[in-house]
Order: C-alpha cells, then sequence, then structure tokens
C-alpha cells in the first residue's frame, strides 16, 4: 500500500495524507482550491494527485496535477461542462442537471473518445502528449504531459519586433506537421491561436488546447471558448460545418500575428464589413506571395479557403508554388496548380544538379589533360578552412562569452529579456548559428536572460472587478478573470480568489493568473477575454 506521494509544489516524497506545510518546500498543502473544484490533494485512479486548480472553460476544469508513479508534473482535465452540471456529491461525483442526463452522458463521450484518440496519436512532432485518459467520479480525466517553457502569447509579448516571414515559418513548422497529422487521423483541433502553442524550453513549438466540437462551435449546448482574430467563421455558428480549413484559417491567423504584430480581425466582425489589411500593407518586409497566401487561407467562405495544412506550408515556403494559386479568374487555391508548379521546381532542381555534375566532370577532364602545364598557371583554389561559420552562442553564458579569447573576432551587441532561463544565459542569436561569416568582425545581436520576473503579488482580494484591473495592469502581472458561483455570500462585481496568494513571489513572465470574480448568477463563466483587459495571456 501505497504510503508516500509526491508533493504536490515540489515532488518530494510527503505522507499521503498530507495537510500543513510541505517540510521541503515550506508551501502550504492545505485545499485551497475553489469551492466545487477536486480539493487539493485528491487521488485519481491510485495514481494521479489533485494540486492547484489553474483555469475553467465550458468543457471542464484543468488542474496541476503530480504522476505519483513517475514523480514529475502533469496536466489534468476534468470533464466538467458547467451548462450541464448541478455540481457534485459528497464524495466527488458529478451531478448532471435534472432532465440533462442524455445530454450529459453523450457529451461525456465526446470528450473521452477525443482524447482516447490523442493517447494514441501522441507523442507527436508539434502536439502536447496525452498520457493518460480515466474515468472516475462519474466522468472523464485527461492526463497531459507538462512542460516548461511560455506559451507564444507570451514569446511575442517579450519581442520588440514581428518576426521575419523565415522566423515565422521555423517556429510554426512543427505545429503545422501536427495539425496534419491530427487531420490525417480524422481530428480537428479548433483551438489554434497563440495561447494554445507551447514553446518548451527545450524543444521545438507544440500545440496544445484540445477541446471537443461543442466547446469550439458557437450556439452548442457547452459553453464555448472560442479565439477572436483566430477562430473562423463557420465556427460562430452550430448550424455551420467546420473541417480542415478550419485549422487552416487559425493556422494562417497565427501566422499573420507573428509577421505583423497585431492580431487579425475577428470573423464575426469581418463578415459585416471586411477591414483585415493583407500582411504585406501593415510590415513591407512581408513579400507580396507571402502576404497573398494568408490571405487566401483566410477567406471568409471556406469553399474558396485554402483547403489543407500542407498547401499552406507549400506555399509559405515557395513563391513558385504560392504564384501558380494567384492567376486571373482563379477563385480558390488549385491543388492541381500547386502540384505542377512543385514538380517544375524539381525538374529545374534536377536540371541544375546534372549541369553542375556534367561541369565537375568536364573540369577534371580538363585538369587531366592539362598536367603537364605550369602548375602557376592553375587559378588556386579557396581552402575550406577559410570558410567560416557563425558559432552557436544560445545557451551560453554572456559574461563568459565575453571573457573568452575564443570569441574575440566577434563584436556583441546585446538586449535583455526576463525569461525562465538563468540570467545571462543567451536566448537567441541573429545571424543564426551556422550562418557564412561575411566579415572579419561581424556583429552578432543576441538576446540575453534577465531570469524570471519575480514580484509580489498584491493583495486585491474584495476588490471590484475594474479597481482589480488597475491594480493587477499597474504590476503588468498576466490574468485571466473568470466569473463564479455567487449564493449570496459574496459581494458581486468583487474579487474572490486568486490563483497565487497574496504575498506570494512568482514569475510574472511565466504566469498567469486566474481572478474569480462573485456573480450575479449561480453558472460560473468566463469573463472577458484576457488579452484584451491586461495585453497579456
Amino acid at each position: 500500500m501505497m504510503h508516500h506521494v509526491p508533493c504536490p509544489h515540489c515532488l518530494e516524497p510527503i505522507e499521503m495524507d498530507f495537510h500543513g506545510l510541505c517540510p521541503h518546500c515550506g508551501k502550504s498543502l492545505d485545499n485551497q482550491n475553489p469551492e466545487g473544484a477536486l480539493p487539493f490533494g485528491t487521488q485519481l485512479a491510485g495514481r494521479y494527485t489533485i494540486g492547484k486548480y489553474l483555469s475553467a472553460d465550458g468543457d471542464g476544469l484543468c488542474y496541476r496535477g503530480v504522476d505519483n508513479a513517475e514523480t514529475r508534473f502533469v496536466r489534468i482535465k476534468e470533464y466538467f461542462p458547467v451548462t450541464l452540471c448541478n455540481g457534485r456529491s459528497a464524495d466527488g461525483a458529478l451531478m448532471p442537471k435534472a432532465g440533462r442526463e442524455v445530454l450529459f452522458k453523450t457529451s461525456r463521450m465526446d470528450f473521452k473518445d477525443l482524447f482516447d484518440d490523442l493517447k494514441r496519436l501522441t507523442p507527436a512532432t508539434g502536439l502536447s502528449r496525452i498520457v493518460d485518459v480515466l474515468e472516475e467520479n462519474n466522468t472523464v480525466y485527461s492526463i497531459e504531459e507538462s512542460e516548461k517553457g511560455m506559451t507564444l502569447t507570451h514569446y511575442l509579448s517579450l519581442k520588440s519586433r514581428p518576426l521575419t516571414p523565415a522566423e515565422a515559418r521555423t517556429l510554426l513548422q512543427p505545429v503545422m506537421e501536427g495539425v496534419a497529422l491530427l487531420h490525417k487521423s480524422g481530428l480537428i483541433h479548433r483551438g489554434i491561436c497563440p495561447d494554445n502553442i507551447l514553446l518548451p524550453i527545450d524543444g521545438t513549438a507544440m500545440l496544445t488546447g484540445y477541446g471537443t466540437l461543442a466547446l469550439r462551435t458557437g450556439g452548442s449546448e457547452l459553453k464555448s471558448q472560442l479565439y477572436a482574430g483566430y477562430a473562423a467563421p463557420e465556427q460562430y455558428s452550430a448550424a455551420e460545418f467546420s473541417g480542415r480549413y478550419t485549422d487552416v484559417y487559425a493556422l494562417a491567423a497565427v501566422t499573420y500575428r507573428l509577421v505583423t504584430g497585431q492580431t487579425p480581425v475577428s470573423a464575426p466582425q469581418r463578415r459585416v464589413r471586411d477591414s483585415l489589411e493583407s500582411a504585406h500593407s501593415l510590415e513591407s518586409g512581408v513579400p507580396t506571395y507571402f502576404s497573398q497566401v494568408l490571405s487566401c487561407a483566410m477567406r471568409l467562405d471556406p469553399a474558396k479557403r485554402m483547403q489543407t495544412v500542407p498547401e499552406l506550408m507549400s506555399a509559405l515556403a515557395n513563391p513558385s508554388v504560392a504564384n501558380a494559386m494567384f492567376e486571373t479568374g482563379e477563385p480558390q487555391v488549385s491543388t492541381k496548380k500547386i502540384l505542377g508548379a512543385a514538380m517544375v521546381v524539381i525538374v529545374i532542381l534536377a536540371v541544375l544538379l546534372l549541369w553542375s555534375l556534367l561541369s565537375s566532370l568536364t573540369a577534371s577532364g580538363n585538369a587531366a589533360s592539362g598536367s603537364s602545364r605550369s602548375e602557376t598557371a592553375q587559378p588556386s583554389p579557396t581552402p575550406i578552412a577559410d570558410v567560416q561559420l557563425i558559432p552557436n552562442f544560445v545557451g551560453q553564458n554572456y559574461d563568459e562569452l565575453q571573457s573568452s579569447d575564443l570569441y574575440a573576432q566577434y563584436r556583441f551587441v546585446p538586449t535583455e529579456e526576463y525569461s525562465t532561463e538563468e540570467a545571462g544565459t543567451i536566448l537567441s542569436q541573429t545571424p543564426a548559428a551556422n550562418s557564412l561569416q561575411t566579415e572579419d568582425n561581424p556583429v552578432v545581436e543576441i538576446v540575453v536572460s534577465l531570469g524570471p520576473n519575480l514580484m509580489e503579488m498584491p493583495n486585491i482580494i474584495s476588490y471590484t472587478q475594474d479597481n482589480a484591473i488597475k491594480a493587477l495592469d499597474s504590476y503588468d502581472i498576466n490574468y485571466r478573470m473568470m466569473i463564479m458561483e455567487n449564493d449570496g455570500s459574496y459581494v458581486p462585481g468583487c474579487v474572490v480568489y486568486c490563483s497565487v496568494e497574496a504575498g506570494e513571489r512568482f514569475d510574472a513572465s511565466a504566469t498567469v493568473v486566474d481572478v474569480w470574480i462573485a456573480g450575479e448568477t449561480a453558472e460560473p463563466t468566463p469573463a472577458a477575454d484576457a488579452s484584451s483587459q491586461s495585453g497579456g495571456e
């Protein structure tokens, strides 16, 4: 019988029936999760420990958890549709609302089927891994691997300029590959946006934020969760169908955000008056073909939109492929034209390769026939050793780099950013590693970590929502406002609970603070999107 479990804060072993303070990290082990959520320390399937409550959406509740067997953090999502549930019983089992039992069960089945499929499909390039799916408490739980890092939203908030098209393609390449794999398996994400793209400390970008069809469709039986600017127009009505082209729209919208620095105009607003500017008009450095591809992939009419992710990837990477799409009178992307253009490119490359080989053979023959000539008449080839590449400085310590004679030839121009990396660590460089060095003393622009942006959480309990927003904004804290059920115990419109305690020091650059506001009604619903209030995640 298991007597010890990892601490939900520090993973050190503690008594299974814990309370008080952790003897290792000193953090509280008492339940501080909001009413209605599973209590802190709840055990699931004899393997997983429920930790701190994180967030809620129309599908359910999310917790930070621990895999006791593997001694690692995980993200646990509990199917808990607020529109269909009447709370939970004393033993933790969910209770569907009267008259909604059948819909509760069918929606629960959709939730389980989705995460069962994702468990079989992951791990995969560009997709966050689902490690387990289990049934307990008259509901379903998905267990997702937890990666250290930041969301794309937070990463973009740290950037002083938009990404170049090449940088955007490189960053999103694994995500696009992952979405293409989802589509091949018959799945559609429907929630692709910067909030749901993770940038792990070690590794490439990956997509998370999985949700059921009902969650990502306006007017469904669940409270929908749509991301303004990234959700395709067909998602705003239950009467319209979504498909692979729905994710194509979202991926193009994310790319648009990367290269222009602006969130696209939301689909409902575009349907009233389409004021979406082209990427090229906002950023002249974005090539015309690249801008046209994004516009094509974000057309309001799904039938006239680019249809698949491989088409989007090919067109963004190759002007020849893209230009074949935009002939006069062509209302939509032609797959045949894409393939035809691709074949032309392949033939041209083959001819160039053949020409290069023949030139090499001819040069070798001439050298052999002229071997009796004076060697001084032959031109001296450039020694391979003279070709130098820019080293990889990412991950190195800037102070050590400056004191090293090995890199004395480079002129470093540093800028500093807060990050989860240790202070002094180089986060990125321009030119990129392994670029050809074209001058003797090249200038290398580097971004150096200032370390975590630790700050003390202010006490905003009992603040009105407006005053809480002003206080959080003044500290540059990223937050998410949630409306919680109010049985009359709280003053409507005032802060009842925060996911970070007052006085607690936390990494403001990598944390989104959930703030619960007492509502007028009994059903908790997400408040306004945090990005429109705080500019953060």
